[in-house]
């Protein structure tokens, strides 16, 4: 059955007229009003700014992992200070802006209605752009909770839930005034993100406040991992993915002059994703600490997924039957296709993934980067470009300033895709072959991680190459898009006119199937979407955080002291979780280079969890004891001089800058507010416990040769770095 965007069914009344349509013998009352193509304008300027911003940074990320050197030796350009910078400009400001472009074009058409009300639309777009703004003035900081797509302390998650607020009152505003009863596929995606999203921020951003900009995650270890990427992957899901295919459903259509191929379809592929989508996060924790059946529950509906991607990605490519001549004319259609093949790449190499024998190889390397990636610059990035390429136009009344920029942007982001995706996908199964292979004496072949880093520098720098390509490319399309707007005027209002929505009656012996009824109830929808995307997220969480068998205690482990805390808080502030982990997994070649395996009682105590996702560095679980602390010192200091060859930068302000411990007892506080055992005697003595450990971990140093203060950072990082791994040390050494 064939739907077009702008002839939805209609519904017969008694009287035999349509549904929104006055009876025979009466002239239909039409009603006059404007479209808002300021709003649209607004967003779609944003988009390109932030997103030229948001893959330059990109690149400099990409640079320092050959090239250490490109951070310019200043504590706010290393690594993990701007990796979430970069996860979050590309995601929340490139992507989240034109997402907020999109829906506003099309919602008002859709429901034939101007937005519910330009204030809250402005203050919607305003707030949002002073949120990004707050990222990039916090990120390079340091301060962040470290949680994947998370990272922002909590004002700005508070921010970021009362602008979504707005957005959502907006939407249902103009919803609710529309003068077109049905309410097309699109709009079932956009409530679908809207209501998930809500509950994705606030479930994962439970904090306990320890100053303004600084909090601990309410939740710990196991629990705190499976929230995150219940999280994290439906971020990917109901922010990159669901608004995406809403704005494909009407945009495609419109660009290829087509109806969409199959109603029918449509319907399958909504409830189908939003129903699995949600119970695939524990993918991202195979091996790892969390329960086996969690980890079994992710893998099985994971492999599900495939089934209504696949059919989104379909119903997408057949629309264009009898166009494909406009898309060896268009590059707009262009953008379009590779954009939908990329989506069916990555969401059937998602499941691939989620398979254990896969997965032991792939987790942690640059094949998660590259799978990624191929979704993002494809899929968001190519539909992005193609939504803009064909609005402004439109809204400025003026054709695009060049066809040959537009082509050779096409050509230009897909050769860096290419560029990008082939050598991290060699990359990431060279680097998960290395880790595991052992010799014939039956010893790792490659026992020096650092060994396995080098091999892939070749595939790092072609990785830098092609994300400069696309760059350039956006850089281009921005030139085309800003020239394109200077010679064109914007209709700010677009005339438009429609027969008023009349009081809908129940039709006598016409199809009663339930979807049609659904997609005359907004809210209904709303409530039915919210139940089904929360069944998943229940079932995986209330037994992890009620059936204590799912972590089991281990007596020997003991919270962290006040030093050992400040470290941990500095071990979070300069991003290292986004090169090391703190998770071995249960494998011979893991066990052989790191030691015993991570255990799930372990961790009760990590607020937040820390068991990272990429391993450009070794595994730090571990690390406790392994080398002394002038070891430690100077691979800080100079990482090249403790492993020759090594990519990490140096960092010398921990040598130099003192240790802020203002909050110390406040931070003990908060934790044990979380649920750290933390006596009140242990928390009014905190500063003087301190300072001894930190004494004696100076002095220590000092009879290595190496004059240190007991009050600068290094001291306390190294407290942390040495606690590592060492209670279950401790409780084996009293087993033997």
């Amino acid at each position: 059955m064939n739907v077009t965007t702008n002839q939805p069914l209609q519904v017969i009344s008694p009287d035999r007229s349509a549904i929104g349509q006055p009876p025979p013998g009466q002239r239909p009352v039409t009603e006059r009003f404007a479209y808002d193509n300021t709003i649209v304008r607004n967003f779609a300027v944003a988009s390109i700014i932030w997103g030229i911003i948001g893959m330059l940074v990109g690149v400099i990320v990409a640079s320092q992992l050959f090239a250490p050197a490109a951070n310019l030796g200043n504590q706010y350009t290393t690594f993990g200070r701007i990796r979430p910078l970069h996860t979050n400009a590309v995601i929340f400001a490139f992507v989240g802006n034109a997402i907020f472009m999109g829906v506003y074009y099309s919602l008002q058409r859709l429901c034939k209605a101007r937005m519910f009300s330009d204030l809250l639309s402005k203050i919607h777009f305003w707030g949002w752009q002073l949120i990004i703004l707050s990222a990039v003035a916090t990120l390079p900081l340091g301060l962040t909770t470290s949680k994947e797509y998370a990272e922002l302390e909590w004002p700005i998650d508070i921010a970021i839930t009362l602008i979504w607020v707005v957005f959502g009152i907006n939407m249902f505003g103009t919803i609710v005034k529309r003068r077109e009863r049905h309410l097309y596929v699109a709009i079932w995606f956009y409530i679908a993100t809207f209501v998930t999203v809500a509950v994705l921020h606030i479930v994962n951003s439970m904090e306990m406040p320890v100053s303004f900009l600084k909090s601990y995650s309410m939740y710990a270890g196991v629990q705190d991992a499976l929230v995150q990427w219940w999280y994290g992957h439906n971020a990917v899901a109901f922010f990159l993915t669901t608004p995406y295919l809403g704005m494909m459903y009407y945009f495609l259509p419109k660009m290829a002059n087509r109806p969409v191929y199959s109603y029918r379809l449509s319907i399958l592929h909504f409830w189908a994703l939003i129903f699995l989508y949600i119970w695939a996060g524990p993918h991202h924790l195979l091996y790892s600490s969390l329960p086996d059946w969690a980890q079994s529950l992710g893998v099985v509906f994971s492999i599900m997924l495939i089934a209504p991607s696949w059919g989104g990605m379909i119903n997408g490519l057949l629309t264009l039957r009898g166009a494909w001549d406009k898309v060896r004319e268009d590059a707009i259609l262009k953008f379009m296709v590779v954009g939908l093949t990329a989506y069916g790449m990555a969401t059937f190499e998602g499941p691939l993934l989620s398979l254990k024998n896969v997965n032991g190889i792939a987790h942690f390397t640059d094949w998660i980067v590259a799978h990624v990636h191929v979704g993002a610059l494809g899929w968001n990035g190519f539909l992005t470009f193609a939504m803009l390429y064909w609005l402004i136009p439109r809204m400025y009344h003026t054709p695009l300033h060049s066809k040959k920029l537009l082509n050779v942007h096409f050509w230009l982001g897909t050769l860096g895709i290419l560029f990008y995706a082939v050598p991290m996908y060699i990359s990431g199964f060279t680097q998960g072959m290395m880790w595991k292979e052992f010799t014939p004496e039956s010893t790792l072949r490659y026992g020096n991680f650092l060994e396995t880093t080098l091999q892939l520098l070749p595939m790092h720098r072609m990785r830098a190459i092609g994300g400069s390509l696309y760059l350039i490319g956006a850089i281009l399309m921005g030139y085309n898009l800003f020239k394109t707007m200077a010679v064109g005027t914007l209709t700010a209002n677009e005339p438009a006119e429609a027969p008023a929505l009349a009081v809908a009656y129940k039709p006598e012996g016409s199809d009663t199937f339930w979807h049609r009824w659904l997609e005359r109830k907004p809210f209904p929808l709303l409530v039915a979407s919210l139940v089904v995307i929360l069944i998943g997220g229940l079932v995986e969480m209330v037994p992890t955080f009620m059936v204590k068998s799912n972590v089991p205690t281990i007596a020997a482990i003991q919270p962290y002291t006040a030093l050992e805390v400040e470290g941990r808080d500095l071990y979070i502030r300069e991003g290292c979780v986004g090169c090391h982990s703190q998770m071995i997994r249960p494998f011979r070649s893991e066990t052989e280079r790191y030691g015993e395996y991570s255990k799930a009682g372990e961790f009760v105590y990590d607020h937040p969890f820390l068991w990272g996702s990429k391993r450009t560095g070794p595994d730090l679980h571990r690390e406790g004891g392994k080398y002394p602390n002038s070891w430690h010192y100077h691979h800080m200091r100079d990482p090249a001089s403790m492993s020759p060859g090594s990519i990490m930068p140096p960092y010398p302000w921990l040598l130099e800058q003192k240790l802020d411990v203002s909050h110390t007892e406040a931070k003990l506080k908060a934790l044990k507010k979380v649920g750290v055992p933390y006596e009140d005697v242990t928390i009014r003595y905190a500063q003087d416990d301190l300072q001894k450990q930190a004494g004696d971990i100076s002095s220590q140093l000092a009879k290595d040769g190496i004059k240190v203060q007991p009050d600068r950072e290094i001291v306390a990082l190294i407290a942390y770095l040495q606690r590592l791994g060492t209670d279950i040390k401790k409780m084996e050494t009293v087993v033997k």
